[in-house]
């Protein structure tokens, strides 16, 4: 290994080809964060050389390359290991001012920079550039570099990142050497001493048979962050004893599908985003090991279990990319609201809904085709009793901390055993746990905690939708072989109403004070929900029942503007009145269909602990930090139309933070955007805008891990801590 700082004009001048390894991640530094800061520090540069400073230089950081063998008549050729984003950078940004001087007339100063950016002889066309990028930006860079025109927006690329750097520069080079006016040869000439001489770059140069993928790991955690997909591909190709066209070969064939944007989309677990190729590449690592792996350590774990294996690495990559192909078709079939679905991908949808990840390593296992096959009927018993169990839990409000450990210990469990009863072993695993983040609820606690529950207000809307559609698919036959309805409802897309509205007291007064305590108590209650439109939900809200004086009540509207099961059953039970009575029966019978379409076997009890002992007083973003549902340096968005854009973010203390100022608690800071007395902070946050999902969720979330409920004395005061 051989260290030593270098300048543009040391690292480019010579004929050389620098090229980005096909299995490190595209160009992704932008404007904000990395190229103005770069064009400050090279202008401030030129501005110390044209007042006469000789001396002033500026480090850039470090990049590490190896020597490559090239056979003898080829350019000398180095593998950019780490530092790729830097020197693709300075290239864009050394051609950009070339262009510049050139299009301005600078022909001399123009040719200086020329060289450090275009070899002038080779034995093929790319041989032309001294830094070559991985595959996904070839094309964009080889256009960028090749053309000199006045727009780079005009190119074919010019959606890429690699123009928009080129253009950014570029523009900046000319209005800079405009704002010199009559001295912009000068300046010009003090711009190419600064960029090619004194921005200083640590070349750390390995030989050809140095670990490089040791320094690479070392050196990752500079710049923008690696994802564990990222790391992952870096050392699988590494350790491949292939020639660089077959490992191109394997690249395409094996591992570019997870830089598309489907793998590249930020998904969450746990409420923490992570892109969903890490998501995966966790969950299958945890399928082969059998081991609780977390996001966090999923590189570490791969690659000790990529050294301790005997399995060839070519055959990991196979089974990584199968699994990959049906995990994909899994979640776009779930995404598709119209689709008759599967048990796999019914349940894909559903645990989406719930946020819950923590099975997914299950079904990869049970799923997986480099393992003995599966009878689709144990396949979906085994995920028809997981999704029981993650039901019943929910509705019971049962605390989810520990449920992780519980995963992995089934997956020990069936994969010590046959894989040809893979069903019956889950469900024997599962009616057998007894402890309280493992124990099956049973039909008497189902009940028990459904009859008299303000079901809507105990869940999230994502929640209660995927019961009140599943309840509705169940009537209409799905997913029976039989269904006896032309179609599944369309998911994920009604609003829950409520028959009888939560502002009840315009059109539905009653006689006495104790029968608004009766009434208030069955508003929220499972037979008071259905499903309808946004339009017609909007249209309804809170019209009397019947109509009166030529306007028409819910139950007429009902009657003309919508076709779900659920709300004709209303109609039938309410022909001439909606009442709490009503609302029970509805309840008991939609209960009943609850425990049908996520059943027990038969005989089973489960552990009744619907009392709720520990009640929760208090609950600060500390709390939330420490059972990950947030992460540290996470943006929380202001809810509110009025104040949209304002963010904050979250220490590693639980302080939120704006700029510099820190906070101590959501209302304080949300006081602080409004600049009002009071503000209820916990709704007022969000943490995903998308889906309006708000601090205030994560805390019941948060509430269900630890089995605790809100002491409703104190909920206004808890609300607005």
């Amino acid at each position: 290994m051989h260290t030593q700082v270098k300048s543009a004009q040391d690292i480019f001048f010579l004929p050389q080809r620098l090229i980005v390894p096909l299995f490190q991640r595209p160009y992704v530094w932008s404007l904000e964060l990395q190229w103005q800061p770069l064009w400050d520090d090279v202008t401030r540069l030129a501005d110390r050389i044209v007042a006469g400073d000789g001396t002033t230089t500026h480090f850039l950081g470090a990049v590490v390359i190896q020597q490559e063998h090239a056979d003898i008549g080829q350019l000398t050729t180095r593998a950019i290991i780490d530092g790729q984003q830097r020197l693709t950078t300075l290239q864009l940004l050394i051609d950009a001012a070339h262009d510049s001087l050139k299009l301005r007339g600078f022909e001399s100063l123009a040719d200086q920079l020329n060289d450090l950016v275009r070899n002038r002889h080779g034995s093929s066309p790319n041989d032309e550039f001294k830094v070559w990028p991985t595959n996904r930006d070839r094309a964009a860079f080889a256009e960028v570099i090749s053309a000199v025109v006045d727009d780079e927006m005009t190119l074919q690329h010019s959606g890429s990142k690699m123009a928009q750097a080129h253009h950014y520069f570029r523009t900046s080079c000319n209005e800079y050497l405009d704002e010199a006016g009559d001295r912009a040869h000068e300046y010009a000439n003090a711009l190419v001493q600064g960029i090619s001489r004194r921005l200083q770059i640590v070349v750390i140069e390995l030989d050809v048979n140095e670990d490089a993928q040791e320094i690479f790991e070392t050196l990752n955690a500079r710049g923008t962050p690696l994802s564990a997909a990222d790391l992952i591909k870096n050392f699988v190709f590494q350790r491949l004893e292939v020639s660089p066209i077959e490992q191109e070969k394997i690249y395409h064939e094996k591992w570019e599908r997870f830089e598309t944007p489907f793998w590249e989309t930020e998904v969450s677990s746990g409420r923490v985003l992570y892109t969903r190729s890490s998501l995966f590449l966790t969950q299958w690592l945890t399928s082969q090991l059998q081991a609780d792996v977390t996001a966090r350590e999923v590189f570490g774990s791969f690659k000790r279990h990529i050294l301790d294996s005997d399995t060839p690495v070519l055959e990991t990559l196979d089974n990584i990319k199968n699994n990959a192909i049906i995990y994909r078709r899994l979640t776009e079939q779930a995404q598709n609201p119209t689709a008759v679905l599967t048990v796999e991908e019914t349940f894909f949808y559903r645990i989406n809904a719930l946020q819950s990840e923590i099975f997914k390593p299950v079904i990869i296992w049970l799923l997986d085709e480099a393992q003995e096959k599966i009878d689709i009927e144990q396949i979906n018993k085994a995920i028809s009793t997981i999704e029981s169990w993650l039901i019943r839990r929910m509705l019971v409000r049962a605390p989810s901390q520990g449920t992780n450990r519980l995963a992995v210990d089934l997956l020990q469990t069936i994969a010590a055993r046959s894989r040809a009863n893979a069903g019956d072993n889950v469900e024997n695993f599962l009616r057998e746990q007894t402890s309280e983040p493992g124990y099956w609820p049973g039909d008497a606690e189902l009940r028990r905690s459904l009859e008299g529950a303000p079901i809507y207000t105990n869940l999230s809307r994502a929640r209660l939708r995927v019961v009140l559609e599943a309840i509705e698919d169940y009537k209409r036959g799905y997913p029976s072989k039989n269904a006896h309805h032309e179609a599944p409802i369309i998911r994920g897309k009604c609003n829950i109403e409520h028959v009888m509205p939560q502002k009840w007291m315009t059109n539905w007064p009653v006689e006495t004070p104790e029968m608004e305590i009766i009434r208030s108590e069955h508003i929220n209650m499972l037979g008071n929900l259905t499903l309808l439109t946004q339009s017609l939900n909007a249209g309804v809200s809170n019209d009397p029942w019947l109509g009166k004086a030529g306007k028409l009540g819910k139950r007429e509207q009902f009657d003309s503007k919508t076709t779900t099961l659920l709300t004709a059953e209303i109609k039938r039970l309410g022909e001439k009145d909606w009442n709490e009575t009503i609302i029970r029966e509805r309840t008991e019978t939609m209960i009943a269909d609850i425990t049908h379409i996520w059943p027990v076997p038969q005989g089973h009890i489960g552990v009744v602990t619907n009392e709720r002992k520990r009640v929760a007083n208090k609950v600060n973003v500390l709390d939330l930090l420490n059972s990950d549902l947030v992460s540290v340096g996470q943006t929380l968005y202001a809810r509110v139309n009025g104040y949209r854009g304002k963010t904050c973010e979250i220490a590693a203390d639980g302080r939120l933070y704006i700029g510099d100022k820190a906070y101590s608690s959501l209302s304080g800071v949300a006081k602080a955007v409004t600049k009002t007395q009071s503000e209820a902070g916990w709704w007022f946050w969000l943490v995903d805008e998308e889906n309006m999902i708000s601090m205030s969720d994560l805390r019941r979330d948060y509430l269900d891990q630890q089995g605790l409920a809100i002491d409703e004395d104190k909920e206004e005061s808890f609300e607005s801590e």
